[in-house]
């Protein structure tokens, strides 16, 4: 089991920035590949961006067209923590931002379309224009 846990949510204006964190505790090393998701009232839940870290230390990002650009992924040193660093934000941006993480065969399957295992209960984004 994986358990993860989101913070850095809150509300800004329009333009302005926020950095998500993701800690995953638990059987971590089950997992290579993680992600972020959001789902705002009445929509579908939306693939953000996901990271892919190997075990020799290659990685690779994938995100929605709708972030490019403007958002970035990260896990410094592959550890147990996953970053979203979101620039220039826009109302569109607002929703219930999720963690989540899986174990992939191949690289090329973590993706924002992918099935993920394991969830984190949320945190809340507000973008006000």
């Amino acid at each position: 089991q994986v358990q993860l846990m989101e913070s850095g949510g809150g509300s800004v204006q329009a333009g302005g920035s926020l950095r998500l964190t993701c800690a995953a505790s638990g059987a971590t090393r089950s997992s290579n590949c993680m992600g972020w998701f959001r789902q705002a009232p009445g929509k579908e839940r939306e693939g953000v961006a996901t990271i892919y870290t190997g075990r020799t230390g290659t990685y690779a990002t994938d995100y929605s067209d709708s972030v490019k650009s403007r958002f970035t992924i990260s896990q410094p040193n592959a550890e147990d923590t996953v970053y979203l660093q979101m620039n220039n934000l826009k109302p569109e941006d607002t929703a219930m931002y999720y963690c989540a993480s899986r174990r992939v065969p191949y690289m090329f399957l973590c993706t924002t379309s992918a099935d993920f295992d394991y969830w984190g209960q949320g945190t809340q984004v507000t973008v006000s224009s």
